[in-house]
């Protein structure tokens, strides 16, 4: 059986190391002027096909990119913040995150939280669990799930950082926009990733970013 790999993909990083603005809240959920780490994504047609809309660029590297990040993968793990604007206990559960009814991933998806929640069924064949025993903990749950396929790490920067420091991350994709924002989560600040063995594989620039893999 393929061994899983824990993978961070289509991952937005300013050419200053931000991976979120500041102020993350409802109506800026990648912070004050994160909108453009995602810019590139959202005009692909993959994204647009996930999230229900129609067009986008067909072809060309962004979009090889873009499609890339959902092959072989059998499980998703993201952060609290990833999943909700709500911060400290849940008030309640009428919040099912942010893609609608039908959110883009069509799995298990594993939130890290330190408050509980039942878990969330949702249309496409995506289910949310809530887990608030740690990083390794939710990644053993998450690599069962995916049944041989890759784990995807999503964000937030906290948990990719996390994760990072634990030395649990196989592959690294970064797609660096030429944006400075000055302030926000900084990705790798303090990280010292030759020292964790991780090597540049591969270095493609599009018009909107600059493609990077980092693998161990």
């Amino acid at each position: 059986m393929p061994v899983s790999k824990l993978r961070v993909l289509s991952f937005g990083l300013t050419i200053d190391g931000y991976g979120a603005g500041p102020s993350q809240d409802i109506k800026n959920p990648l912070g004050v002027g994160g909108e453009s780490l995602l810019a590139w994504a959202v005009a692909t047609r993959t994204f647009r096909m996930l999230h229900g809309a129609s067009g986008g660029d067909e072809t060309g590297i962004d979009e090889e990119f873009a499609a890339r990040g959902f092959r072989n993968i059998g499980a998703w793990i993201i952060g609290r913040n990833m999943f909700s604007p709500v911060r400290g206990p849940w008030p309640n559960f009428g919040w099912k995150g942010w893609w609608g009814d039908n959110p883009p991933f069509h799995c298990d998806v594993f939130v890290v939280t330190h408050f509980p929640r039942p878990p969330l069924q949702m249309e496409g064949g995506t289910t949310f669990y809530f887990e608030t025993e740690g990083i390794e903990s939710t990644l053993q749950k998450a690599t069962q799930a995916a049944d041989g396929k890759d784990v995807r790490l999503g964000g937030g920067v906290s948990l990719v950082r996390q994760y990072l420091m634990a030395g649990l991350v196989d592959e690294i994709h970064l797609a660096i926009v030429p944006t400075l924002i000055g302030t926000g989560e900084s990705l790798l600040s303090g990280i010292d990733l030759v020292k964790m063995g991780y090597r540049c594989v591969e270095y493609v620039p599009s018009p909107k970013v600059v493609h990077m893999v980092l693998r161990r």
